[in-house]
């Protein structure tokens, strides 16, 4: 039993009725950050739902590590299951642990060197295409890059652009959706048909369509793949028996969507910074053309780019892609000093985590040199891009990878400017710009290694 003295409070500025509904729809990740001023846990409500936002460092990592087993993914896990109910990102219990054995081979560090060289080969056709001089819309693109990487090294697939922007829509659609119901959770108005139900489902066939052909074609041909399809088609479970076509779909699906938004974000983020940092450009461009100038991109060359992954490093945490996670507590739970009864709806946000002046110093400034390992680092727990505990993202090593590759074969080829007009950071399903475009200018003086 639980009592008023050990329930979090409500955050101010709590409205009748509506709750705190307005300032989470005028600008979510200010509030959200707010929160972090009210103490280590505090209530929300909107409309008729509360949830407790956890804001202390030490708290969340407590929730996501020694006390996982107390609470389920939550909201919007669970709206995502627009993508397969079993699939890994939104699996729980049992079914999670299996499907995570079963597919950490996949994203082994040797195995993830091994996915270099494809990383390579699928982004330079995008890079070269720019045309200098016409805007890009920055997201748009990498997304696209993204996309691309993870269907050539995960599927073996290389869709042309039209399909791929069609299967680009559709994640996002599904992504908004799930967003969305999680915001406003009336299951009653996710049942009717209206024009954006109706375009959500029509999302989630196309990606099933796309991703039902990929599966085809290598039944077609089990002998010609060795990927992370091929991996599931022959997998068994603990009584020899393979996996079903529609938990197949389910995992590649929720693999296509998750794998490509988060690095997209963080690299459309990474090159508007460095539009606005000539220092930290030219810092890059001089440790990408000394790599480079040695020969083409290895598994080997990547971890000479220091300065790379500190820039990937500094724009993971400046502008970290999950700003609302979810969880939900199975039975009363014990977090600090507070009770959350069984039920309880949690968010926790990186993104305001990251932004902490406690922790980060002049936290707004971008600066990937205080990633440099002389410079103090923050405490345990506080800088957690992809989660921690049992349901860190499994494919981390994979995506700081990709994410460092994709910069240094840009900047290898290209300076990206900035065009007029204010970029800020919108709390979609991830940290995206609200609208980022820039002027790729080719580097004249780029080394012999970019063709290669």
């Amino acid at each position: 039993m639980t009592t008023s003295m050990n329930i979090p409070p409500i955050a101010p500025g709590k409205l009748p009725l509506i709750g705190h509904a307005v300032p989470l729809i005028k600008d979510r990740l200010a509030f959200v950050q707010s929160l972090r001023a009210h103490g280590p846990i505090v209530r929300i409500t909107v409309g008729p739902k509360t949830m407790t936002v956890v804001n202390s460092a030490e708290l969340i990592h407590q929730m996501l590590t020694s006390q996982a087993d107390e609470f389920t993914k939550g909201l919007l896990f669970e709206k995502l299951k627009l993508f397969g109910k079993d699939a890994l990102p939104v699996a729980e219990g049992k079914p999670h642990l299996r499907r995570r054995r079963l597919m950490q081979p996949a994203f082994h560090r040797e195995q993830i060197a091994g996915y270099v060289n494809t990383m390579r080969e699928t982004v330079q056709p995008y890079i070269a295409a720019w045309d200098g001089g016409t805007p890009l819309d920055l997201k748009t693109e990498m997304q696209l890059m993204t996309q691309g990487v993870v269907m050539s090294a995960l599927f073996s697939a290389t869709p042309r652009r039209d399909p791929a922007h069609k299967i680009l829509n559709s994640v996002d659609t599904v992504f908004k959706t799930a967003l969305q119901r999680a915001l406003l959770p009336i299951s009653a108005l996710e049942r009717l048909p209206t024009r954006r139900n109706r375009k959500a489902e029509a999302a989630g066939t196309a990606l099933r369509t796309a991703v039902t052909d990929i599966i085809a074609e290598h039944r077609a041909h089990p002998d010609a793949y060795d990927d992370i399809v091929s991996l599931l088609l022959t997998a068994q479970d603990e009584t020899g028996a393979t996996l079903p076509d529609d938990e197949i779909l389910s995992e590649v699906t929720g693999l296509l969507a998750a794998g490509s938004e988060t690095t997209a974000v963080v690299l459309a983020w990474l090159f508007h910074e460095l539009g606005r940092n000539p220092d930290m450009e030219r810092r890059l461009h001089e440790e990408v053309d000394s790599v480079l100038a040695e020969g083409p991109l290895t598994a080997e060359r990547v971890p000479r780019l220091v300065h790379t992954r500190r820039l990937v490093s500094e724009t993971l945490r400046l502008y970290s892609p999950a700003w609302l996670v979810t969880r939900q507590a199975i039975s009363d739970v014990t977090l600090g000093e507070f009770t959350l009864p069984a039920g309880t709806d949690v968010i926790w946000s990186a993104y305001a985590l990251h932004r902490d002046p406690g922790i980060y110093p002049d936290p707004l400034r971008f600066d990937p040199d205080r990633w440099l390992p002389e410079r103090p680092q923050p405490p345990k727990g506080a800088f957690i891009p992809f989660g921690s505990g049992k349901r860190m993202c499994m494919g981390d090593a994979f995506a700081w990878t990709e994410a460092t590759i994709i910069t240094a074969l840009v900047a290898n080829r290209w300076r990206l400017r900035p065009t007029p007009g204010t970029v800020r950071p919108v709390g979609a399903i991830t940290t995206h710009p609200s609208s980022l475009r820039m002027v790729p200018e080719l580097r004249h003086h780029t080394t012999a290694g970019k063709a290669r």
